[in-house]
């Protein structure tokens, strides 16, 4: 696998680049981001034929203990599903994040071996993202427009945590440091996600809500217009996802590239030079490096 070249890219580019990676790759990325919601689809599914249940239930006059311990365990299993679907989301985020370092840097990936790399991060991802929504609440809290600017500036952080083996708190300095300057490029990737998303979600699941109003009075088919309507839900879901992670993953090698010249810290290792360590301040690293002999 070959190499991305390794050069300052503009912002077309970076938003071109993103999707190049995800077309080529679609069933690396696609397989990585259907784990959690796979865990969440069982969930809505279950809830979605509820009513079916019940009708069942009252048909065979199902005892009332009968039925508080089949709802009890429904719940139970609900909130196992729950968590499992979070630990899952977790690992598919810093699986995409790897997938993209590896195929940035021409080495070969897999959906297992991605995984498998995340195994002993999943608590620092899970503590960037608290961070991150902590402050994002507060900003939003504050006036709309101060939530939107820490979510462009605190958007690198994870790739920041997991390449760099950062704790979440200095992840998240380490993004400010990298992305100012240039918060608008992150806002731009964003605005790309989420015109995905509704894009997608008008054509997997607004036709089945319009059936679901159409076809009020008829239970089954509400039922089936909902069973239906959480299998769209589950396929935009996987679809989408991978498209932020891909974009902010390669907006940090960008960003690095620009302010630390990390095109040159490659290719000097690359012909057997040992260049200093970055500094986790946002400004240059050294250029030039210790001979490796």
């Amino acid at each position: 696998m070959a190499a991305l070249d390794l050069r300052p890219l503009s912002l077309g580019e970076l938003l071109d680049r993103t999707f190049f990676l995800y077309r080529k790759h679609f069933f690396l990325f696609v397989g990585i981001a259907a784990i959690p919601y796979s865990f969440f689809f069982i969930i809505n599914l279950a809830f979605s034929l509820l009513p079916i249940f019940a009708g069942a239930a009252s048909s065979v006059r199902m005892q009332s203990s009968g039925f508080v311990a089949a709802a009890a365990g429904g719940a139970v299993l609900a909130i196992v599903a729950i968590i499992a679907g979070a630990v899952a989301f977790l690992f598919s985020v810093g699986a995409t994040v790897h997938a993209v370092s590896e195929i940035y840097m021409g080495r070969e990936t897999s959906i297992r071996g991605s995984l498998r790399w995340v195994r002993g991060k999943a608590v620092t991802i899970f503590g960037v993202l608290f961070l991150s929504g902590l402050l994002m609440i507060a900003g939003f809290i504050a006036l709309f427009f101060p939530g939107v600017y820490l979510m462009c500036r605190i958007c690198v952080a994870t790739p920041a945590a997991l390449l760099e083996d950062l704790a979440p708190a200095a992840s998240i300095r380490r993004s400010f440091d990298l992305t100012r300057d240039f918060a608008g490029r992150a806002f731009m990737i964003y605005m790309l996600y989420f015109t995905m998303v509704w894009g997608i979600v008008a054509v997997f699941q607004l036709p089945f809500v319009v059936l679901m109003t159409v076809s009020a009075k008829n239970t089954q088919l509400v039922v089936l217009w909902t069973v239906l309507m959480q299998v769209g839900h589950f396929i935009a879901s996987a679809l989408v996802a991978p498209v932020s992670t891909i974009g902010f993953a390669l907006f940090y090698y960008d960003l690095r590239i620009r302010k630390e010249a990390f095109d040159l810290q490659i290719m000097m290792q690359s012909i057997g030079t040992d260049p200093a360590p970055a500094q986790a301040t946002g400004g240059a690293a050294p250029l030039f490096g210790r001979d490796a002999s």
